[in-house]
């Protein structure tokens, strides 16, 4: 229990650091350290990912710096895509579930290290930028390609909450800083906000599924990670955004491979 504690601290620092991380460490640390099933451990890790992102979205309302109205709209498009990910979750083999978590780790890892490369380097007059953003407001300029492109990414972040107990962070903020116009703050800050509705809608799915959470270890976990997320989000304005994003991208491969290795060590 000492050893989650510890690190559902550091993982919650790393989700207010980055905007997302949580789930995707949060995972495979109870897998490890309650050792339990990927089955198990995705709505305890879902549900304290739900409420330290929302402890950050707080922190980012008061700055003025969350999209609400396009969080909503990806919120909308991804709750529903949750039940079809937690029915694959439910009749999915450990192993292969496993091994999936452990690729889009890997690949999420590699994409994260590249653009760390190339932060000062962002094109905006990029093709694939389709949702733009008005100068003088600092939001976004709505139609159909700004529509698609965030429903899009909704939906895609409910598949991967439902299926496997994330937040969808790792890929909101990839997504959104590839397709969009948006600033890394205020993508970071509306990325908190739509794993707080998404993960909450997934928790809700796993519960009428019948999913049974112990509720000590649960509590715990919430708590180590909201008091992380509020660390991570105080040291996020002190650090450069390439170095976080270079050092999250490795930690990403080292629990990838962690991962491949106990999937093939249980199989």
């Amino acid at each position: 229990m000492g050893f989650v504690a510890i690190l559902g601290v550091l993982i919650g620092s790393v989700m207010g650091l980055t905007g997302a991380g949580g789930g995707i460490l949060a995972v495979p640390v109870l897998v490890a350290g309650m050792h339990w099933t990927m089955q198990q451990a995705a709505p305890v890790a879902l549900i304290a990912v739900s409420v330290g992102a929302a402890v950050g979205a707080i922190d980012g309302f008061r700055h003025g710096l969350v999209r609400y109205k396009a969080a909503m709209l990806m919120a909308i498009c991804g709750i529903p895509v949750t039940s079809l990910g937690l029915y694959l979750a439910s009749i999915l083999p450990q192993f292969t579930l496993m091994v999936m978590f452990a690729a889009l780790m890997m690949l999420v890892s590699w994409r994260m290290f590249r653009q760390s490369k190339q932060a000062g380097e962002v094109n905006l007059d990029d093709p694939l930028r389709l949702a733009h953003i008005h100068a003088d407001t600092g939001k976004f300029i709505w139609n159909l390609p700004t529509a698609a492109v965030l429903g899009g990414i909704g939906a895609l972040t409910g598949l991967m909450t439902g299926m496997l107990g994330v937040g969808g962070g790792f890929l909101i903020v990839p997504l959104m800083r590839r397709f969009t116009h948006l600033a890394m703050p205020g993508i970071v800050a509306t990325s908190l906000f739509l794993i707080t509705l998404v993960g909450s809608g997934g928790v809700i799915n796993a519960v009428h599924r019948g999913a049974v959470m112990p509720m000590p270890e649960t509590l715990l976990f919430v708590g180590v990670m909201t008091l992380g997320m509020l660390i991570g989000r105080r040291v996020s304005r002190l650090l450069q955004p390439a170095m976080v994003q270079r050092s999250f991208s490795l930690l990403l491969a080292a629990v990838s491979c962690f991962l491949v290795a106990k999937a093939i060590w249980l199989h």
